[in-house]
Formats: structure tokens, C-alpha cells, sequence
């Protein structure tokens, strides 16, 4: 995918859509449950003072991930919307 960056490299305050889940087993079932699917659009909302976890919006809810978690998350480059 060569428009492609991970979940973890996208700025605060942008939107994306989730162009690939590649982390496998349980953890990737976790983050489908939590709305994180392939099409789906992500709001990066704030990181925390360190820098880890990051707080996303997904279909109307927030959820934090850590770092090694939204780098396993791929994003379209081409869909990047700023506030």
C-alpha cells in the first residue's frame, strides 16, 4: 500500500480511515470489536503528556491506544482531513 502510514504517525486534530489491521489473533479481534475495521473513519483527538496511550474517536466513542498498539493500524494518506 504506498499511500499508507500507521494509526501512530498521524497528527493530532486530523481524521484518516483505516486502510489495514495488521497486528493477528486475539489483540486484532479487540480492536475490530472497539470499531476499528478497515473503512472506518479515525479522529486524533490528544495524546497524553508523555506521548502515550493516544485518545481516538470511533464511531462516536473514544478510546485510547498505546503507541505499539496504533502502529499495528494501517491509514490512507490520500483520505487525511484537517480541522
Amino acid at each position: 500500500m504506498p499511500h499508507t502510514l500507521s494509526l501512530a504517525d498521524i497528527p493530532i486534530g486530523a481524521s484518516v480511515r483505516i486502510a489495514e489491521i495488521l497486528t493477528p489473533g486475539s489483540n486484532r479481534r479487540r480492536l475490530l470489536d472497539l470499531g476499528l475495521v478497515p473503512g472506518a473513519r479515525v479522529d486524533i483527538i490528544r495524546r497524553s503528556p508523555s506521548g502515550n496511550p493516544t485518545a481516538y474517536l470511533v464511531k462516536g466513542t473514544v478510546i485510547a491506544l498505546r503507541n505499539e498498539d496504533a502502529a499495528q493500524i494501517l491509514v490512507d494518506t490520500m483520505q487525511f482531513d484537517f480541522p
